[in-house]
């Protein structure tokens, strides 16, 4: 057992629900999110008497928030479907390291998998920059969230490493309790999902074994999570350029923002894809020279399985087709998905009104290095 107080981190338990519950019942803008959500007070006071009977995680997982998930999956997607989750042994914990499109669609969605398999739900990472008002973080902590601190001193970043790190493989190994974390500090803005070394460095910092021995007690399962029309890819592109020509960093009120997009705006098919449990055996060393390359191995691992297990859809061939200027995949659409798609083009290009010429070319890779990467895995 681990000697760290993760009290400021953790998510809260079935003791504390019931407190934490009328704290969000009592909170005046939790109120306007739901007057938003449900557009009539009678609604949200039938929710919020709901919400006076809850007890458990169980339960409020089981209820608000799997009937919130429920009218977000029916009303802006076209269905959401999974691959290899029958695999999992329902007995077992794991450590889910998946690539990141949406803020609060990643975890949320697999959680609604999981739960709808009649497995026990994940806990699930969340950067306290995310936090931007108290009923969020009394929401996510209630939904089996944990914290992770952002924009820290370096002598402070390496102490709430450490104390994340325990907690993880604490709930793995000692708890049997499940834990999510995206491959990457940020969401993937150019398609490219690359598991960061960052990442597996900081679950190595509470292994006491080898790294091997460390990262095989993890059981590490990859997931790829793939949306037919990016819901922020927008939002994604002006990001990125702004940081890249004008050094602009996003905001958090551009986090409020995508949070919200990513919720509301059309998203397609949405698939989720559970890969096998990652196992490595190198040798035992020691030397942080050696240790790197081990991450780096390990971190292409999980990336291999992440490419091969995308989903590809129609705008991942069209797009590709379209970068590479020939009909490769001329198979895998038809022409008036095509069409559609182009429009989507013209749209980005009215929308995102930066005084750059390569708009076309970055929506194109968007939805295209999904394909490359796959074709490279497969090579």
């Amino acid at each position: 057992m681990s000697d760290f107080n993760f009290d400021d981190i953790r998510p809260y338990k079935d003791k504390e629900v019931r407190k934490k519950l009328k704290e969000l019942r009592n909170d005046p803008t939790f109120n306007e999110v739901l007057l938003h959500m449900f557009k009539t007070r009678s609604k949200v006071r039938m929710v919020k008497l709901k919400l006076r009977m809850i007890r458990k995680v169980k339960q409020l997982q089981g209820s608000l928030i799997y009937d919130l998930l429920s009218y977000v999956i029916d009303e802006t997607s076209k269905g959401l479907s999974s691959a290899g989750i029958e695999k999992l042994d329902k007995k077992k914990s794991y450590l889910f390291i998946s690539n990141h499109r949406d803020i609060i669609l990643d975890a949320a969605l697999l959680n609604f998998l999981i739960f709808d398999k009649g497995m026990n739900t994940t806990q699930i990472a969340i950067g306290n920059n995310l936090l931007l008002y108290p009923w969020i973080e009394t929401l996510v902590r209630l939904n089996r969230a944990f914290i992770i601190k952002r924009n820290l001193q370096a002598r402070e970043l390496m102490e709430a490493s450490k104390k994340v790190s325990a907690f993880i493989r604490q709930s793995v190994t000692e708890e049997n309790l499940s834990v999510w974390i995206a491959q990457r500090e940020g969401r993937t803005k150019d398609g490219h999902d690359k598991t960061q070394v960052s990442v597996l460095k900081m679950l190595n910092m509470s292994n006491e074994k080898s790294f091997s021995a460390g990262m095989n007690e993890l059981n590490i399962v990859p997931v790829s999570i793939s949306y037919e029309i990016e819901p922020c890819g927008l939002a994604k592109m002006k990001e990125l350029i702004k940081k890249e020509r004008y050094g602009q960093l996003k905001t958090s009120k551009d986090d409020l923002k995508s949070m919200s997009m990513g919720i509301f705006n059309p998203k397609g098919r949405m698939r989720f894809s559970f890969g096998e449990p990652v196992k490595v055996d190198f040798e035992d060393e020691r030397s942080k020279e050696k240790l790197n390359k081990q991450a780096q191995e390990l971190a292409e691992k999980i990336d291999r399985q992440i490419y091969i297990n995308y989903k590809l859809w129609p705008n991942n061939y069209i797009a590709y087709d379209l970068l590479m200027k020939n009909n490769q995949f001329k198979e895998k659409y038809t022409s008036k998905e095509k069409r559609k798609f182009e429009l989507m083009i013209e749209q980005a290009m009215i929308h995102i009104d930066f005084p750059i010429t390569d708009i076309r070319e970055r929506f194109l890779k968007l939805y295209a290095t999904p394909v490359i990467n796959k074709l490279n895995a497969l090579a």
